[in-house]
């Protein structure tokens, strides 16, 4: 758990006692809603709980739980987040280890992976406590595998808790939403990241940061990789829109994160706006130049146009019929707005 999130851990055990089946963790991505959930999860198994509602980290079901092998709990989360080995704890272990070798591994979490939870939570627990399955991100359940889950949610079995988080409360389904208690982890203050980070020993930590929208753990993984190649050539672009150069950065970037470009290009138009309307700037401060020069030359309607395709675009990022044309569209719409 992290430093920015100890209110949060404070309202969250006011609900133990009428703890909810279904407790849907929401907020910005990169702000550690997985190891919430996960740190919550060993508390409702753990034997043993410390008065402050974290577990002992001691007892058996510590133990099993700290080993990926807890009987009473379940992870789900698509195959393309099973970096390493998963444990007996986590569904769909065995379908990415075959899927690996033959083709990418999915983004989805597909309705194998739900009902696979049916015989999970039709067995009596074995320490005669809760079982509990953790789900992340909900919005990564594909249409049948939401279906699938909406009936275990409509009738939850006893004595089981279902964890979920997300990113996006707007991509998930409203049934789902309407069983399950929102939670809301909010983003960290600027001050209160920006010094988690720096004692994380990162270097420049506050570009980092603002590059990513304020959520610490993102600038933490993009400080790690210590690359910003695919986002300079599309902030470069973006700059000096062209119609010859939109073709020449989609080139280069078709292999990148399709949902990232967006973001960024997103956090751009923003800036742009911003610098415009009121001579500040939020997450390319090391663009100022660049984002005044842009301001001064392109009017707020055209600026309004382009972040409400930027904004229609997010929704299909993740499932785009060609990385390669998508780019190109979207780079190609910007040219003709901001150009």
């Amino acid at each position: 758990m992290y430093p920015w999130q100890q209110a949060a851990w404070e309202r969250l055990q006011q609900m133990r006692e009428r703890l909810p089946h279904a407790i849907l963790f929401h907020g910005p991505a990169g702000v550690g809603k997985a190891d919430f959930m996960e740190t919550f999860a060993q508390s409702l198994l753990c034997e043993n709980v410390r008065p402050d509602g974290h577990a002992c980290g001691e007892c058996a079901s510590c133990g099993w739980f700290l080993q990926n092998n807890h009987p009473d709990y379940r992870r789900v989360r698509p195959e393309a987040l099973e970096d390493e080995p998963a444990g007996e704890g986590e569904e769909g272990a065995e379908s990415t280890t075959k899927s690996k070798s033959t083709k990418a591994p999915s983004k989805e979490i597909k309705i194998e992976q739900v009902r696979a939870l049916a015989d999970f939570m039709n067995i009596s627990t074995h320490r005669q406590g809760l079982r509990v399955v953790v789900l992340y991100p909900a919005e990564a359940l594909n249409m049948p595998a939401s279906n699938a889950l909406l009936k275990t949610l409509e009738e939850p079995p006893p004595g089981t808790v279902f964890l979920l988080a997300s990113n996006s409360l707007d991509r998930l389904l409203p049934t789902i939403l309407s069983r399950c208690r929102k939670f809301a982890l909010p983003m960290p203050g600027h001050d209160e990241a920006l010094a988690w980070l720096k004692a994380q020993g990162v270097q420049d930590a506050d570009s980092w940061l603002r590059e990513q929208g304020g959520a610490p753990l993102a600038a933490l993984a993009e400080a790690e990789a210590g690359s910003r190649e695919d986002m300079d050539a599309l902030l470069h672009f973006l700059a000096n829109p062209a119609v010859d150069g939109a073709l020449r950065a989609a080139e280069k970037l078709a292999k990148a994160q399709l949902s990232a470009l967006v973001a960024w290009q997103q956090r751009w138009l923003y800036d742009v706006l911003s610098m415009k309307l009121s001579g500040r700037i939020r997450y390319y401060p090391r663009y100022q130049k660049e984002v005044a020069a842009l301001a001064g030359r392109v009017s707020s309607a055209k600026l309004n146009r382009a972040i409400k395709a930027a904004n229609e675009r997010r929704a299909v990022a993740d499932h785009p019929l060609s990385a390669k044309l998508f780019v190109e569209d979207m780079l190609l719409e910007y040219t003709s707005c901001c150009a």
